[in-house]
């Protein structure tokens, strides 16, 4: 006969209403759930998604094979209230791509478009090089004196376990073309937001005030970058781009949930998830299948111990966060009126969690001292500060109120796969996805069998 946790532990306290349960009570319920999800169904379930649907580009058929997917997995998870929510979004999709040096060292070099960037004619076009050793460099270059040139933005990205050094640097993609552009770039070049040393480009979504200002964008390798660089050092360097991308206005994505409802009079709800879209060059495992596949198995565990939580734990996969966090704002404003407590995403990659960080009122802080007390024998270092932002898709719910909760994974070999072509089922290590899955089956239990505000602003 199979006996569940619930059956094991206290079973009167797991499936009475109310009160809440006793710390020591709850503390050993999420180790043994903890201890059980160690050896999940995340990595069959990864591997379904990136091999029966592979890339989800936000808003086309790629992505809605996607939500398709995704609804049957929440379905075989037990989870209920299933809903598809759609919203209005453009579509932006690559087309040819291609760089080469002229004149007197011709030679190829390997670029892949930047999301929203614009087009080149379809002949492309042949312009001198313009280089700038950082963004503030060509932050400091004249109005104007890039008329007629194509700007290379170079920069310094270090590997850290945290991520840092991609804030650090993030603005070269984010705001560098527009910013060449308003000084009369023809085109714009980065070296990509990367830490390998392989040829292939970093893709990542740009951003335009005017869509009538655009220019053609694109990512180096970094190796390709590296080589650029030390050509221009020699003298003048003229590049000819090929950059073809479509767009259309008029697109649509949506964000999918279920639930595991909670039996608290408050409807207080506990949103986790990842996001469903990802860029078009790989199958989207690390970024972010793998958060998908996190939380689902996560809830799913719990779903299994026959648990049954106080709070709603409620799964969302967000659409198009790529594209610029379209899922995440509409999640967050059709759902303003509910009593979400805290949101926690799953958004990079697949290794390990090795810190908790959070940013709850104080009525919370025991609770996450619980969190750490049960992560801590997975190798999880305790909370560093109160003050986290969260991922992406969260962050709207945070600005609304909603306490956020970060089990930070193992950033350091991150940057080597985000965003390019070797975003691969290939490089995910069970035993560190099924660690992220008992770190969030242990977390989320506590915070949803628990009862004390979490909320940093009323709702």
């Amino acid at each position: 006969m199979r006996h569940t946790i619930a059956a094991t532990l206290v079973p009167a306290l797991l499936l009475a209403a109310a009160p809440a349960l006793a710390a020591p009570d709850r503390i050993a319920v999420a180790a043994t759930l903890r201890d059980k999800a160690l050896d999940t169904g995340a990595y069959a379930l990864l591997e379904d998604l990136t091999t029966t649907v592979g890339q989800r580009l936000a808003a086309t058929p790629a992505e809605q094979r996607g939500r398709d997917w995704a609804v049957k997995a929440m379905k075989a998870a037990g989870l209920v209230n299933i809903k598809v929510e759609p919203f209005p979004m453009p579509v932006w999709e690559r087309g040819i791509e291609t760089a080469e040096v002229v004149g007197s060292h011709p030679q190829k070099l390997t670029i892949a478009a930047l999301g929203y960037s614009g087009a080149t004619p379809a002949a492309g076009i042949t312009a001198p090089v313009a280089y700038f050793a950082d963004y503030a460099a060509l932050e400091a270059a004249a109005p104007g004196s890039l008329a007629g040139k194509i700007a290379f933005i170079d920069h310094h990205m270090m590997r850290a376990q945290d991520g840092s050094s991609y804030g650090t640097n993030g603005a070269v993609r984010r705001t560098g073309p527009a910013l060449a552009a308003s000084k009369g770039a023809v085109a714009t070049l980065i070296r990509s937001l990367g830490t390998d040393d392989h040829r292939n480009p970093h893709t990542g979504g740009t951003v335009w005030q005017d869509r009538k200002a655009l220019t053609a964008a694109a990512a180096l390798s970094v190796p390709d970058a590296e080589q650029l660089a030390r050509l221009v050092a020699r003298g003048p360097v003229t590049l000819k781009l090929v950059i073809t991308p479509t767009f259309n206005p008029d697109g649509q994505s949506a964000n999918v949930s279920g639930e595991i409802p909670g039996s608290g009079a408050r409807r207080e709800v506990i949103v986790i998830g990842g996001h469903l879209d990802s860029w078009d060059l790989a199958t989207g495992t690390i970024d972010d299948g793998a958060g998908m596949a996190i939380t689902l198995s996560a809830a799913r565990a719990i779903k299994d111990a026959g648990l049954k939580p106080r709070r709603t734990i409620r799964v969302v996969f967000w659409g198009a966060e790529e594209a610029g966090i379209w899922g995440g704002r509409a999640y967050a404003e059709a759902h303003k009126a509910e009593n979400i407590v805290l949101a926690a995403e799953s958004d990079f990659g697949a290794d390990r969690v090795w810190r908790v960080s959070s940013k709850v009122a104080e009525t919370g802080l025991p609770l996450i001292a619980e969190i750490n007390r049960a992560l801590a024998p997975l190798g999880v270092a305790p909370t560093r500060e109160n003050g986290a932002g969260g991922g992406a898709d969260v962050a709207p719910l945070g600005a609304l109120g909603a306490g956020i909760l970060e089990l930070e994974q193992d950033g350091t070999r991150y940057f080597d796969l985000h965003h390019t072509p070797d975003d691969t089922f290939d490089k995910v290590e069970k035993a560190q996805l099924d660690q992220n899955v008992a770190a969030w089956a242990a977390a989320i239990w506590l915070a949803a069998s628990d009862d004390r505000p979490l909320r940093t602003k009323a709702n």
